[in-house]
């Protein structure tokens, strides 16, 4: 691997909504090729990567009970939506040349390998892109959460998680034209500022196992390549002290 890569294996967290490009529902498939190409290009170069992906693109159980439905079985209908979007992206991922592994934490064996943290690890190891679908495979829990357990589990680096703005700023960019950008912010901070960088249990899982999070435009060319080679992209999340969390762009 190139002496360049900062990180040996990642754990890439990609919102349900980023697929759906210019849409406004669904996935896009000139999102799935972009990714798939960006992805390839670290990939390539001898980083392991790991991926979850969410599903609120076509359905988020959060809202099920504004339908009449339990959170129960629509965080049930979430996961099943995620492995949708999962099996999209391997297929995208492998059209690029990648060898992939679709594993999920619901048993779908016909569709996906079931989720065993040893297979997994071994299949990083071989240098297969490993997709982690159906969430936890428990009701009440996100994808950032299962993102933060399977980057746990399998001992990742970091979880890159890959958004539509450039890092995690004081306030929502996308509304206010003067939000600033934090170039690096403490887990603590996060949680007490609701800076919604990920949930409270993805981040307090982050804390106590000390993993770091990197949040970052996914839709700049060469953004993912240029985090992971030690450039400084995005917003670093992680053990900082009150004055150096407070540096803002």
């Amino acid at each position: 691997m190139s002496k360049k890569m900062k990180y040996k294996r990642i754990l890439l967290k990609l919102s349900g909504e980023s697929l759906m490009g210019e849409q406004g529902h669904g996935i896009d498939p000139n999102i799935l090729n972009f990714f798939s190409r960006e992805i390839k290009k670290i990939q390539e170069l001898g980083v392991e990567v790991g991926i979850v992906i969410g599903g609120g693109n076509i359905y988020r159980g959060l809202n099920a009970s504004d339908q009449g439905i339990e959170r129960v079985t629509g965080d049930q209908m979430g996961m099943l939506a995620t492995m949708i979007n999962s099996l999209a992206l391997q297929n995208a991922c492998e059209s690029h040349g990648m060898f992939t592994r679709l594993m999920s934490a619901i048993k779908m064996e016909e569709i996906a390998e079931p989720y065993i943290r040893r297979r997994a690890i071994r299949h990083l190891e071989k240098k297969r892109v490993v997709i982690f679908g159906a969430g936890t495979g428990h009701p009440y829990f996100s994808t950032d959460t299962a993102a933060s357990l399977r980057a746990v589990e399998i001992e990742a680096d970091a979880i890159i998680k890959g958004t539509r703005v450039d890092g995690v700023f004081d306030s929502d960019p996308e509304k206010n034209p003067e939000a600033a950008m934090f170039d690096q912010i403490s887990y603590l901070d996060v949680l007490q500022k609701n800076l919604r960088v990920m949930d409270m249990t993805a981040i307090s899982l982050c804390r106590e196992n000390d993993l770091p999070i990197i949040v970052f435009n996914m839709n700049k060319e060469d953004n993912l390549l240029k985090l992971v080679s030690g450039e400084n992209v995005g917003t670093s999340v992680g053990h900082f002290s009150i004055n150096e969390n407070t540096l803002i762009k």
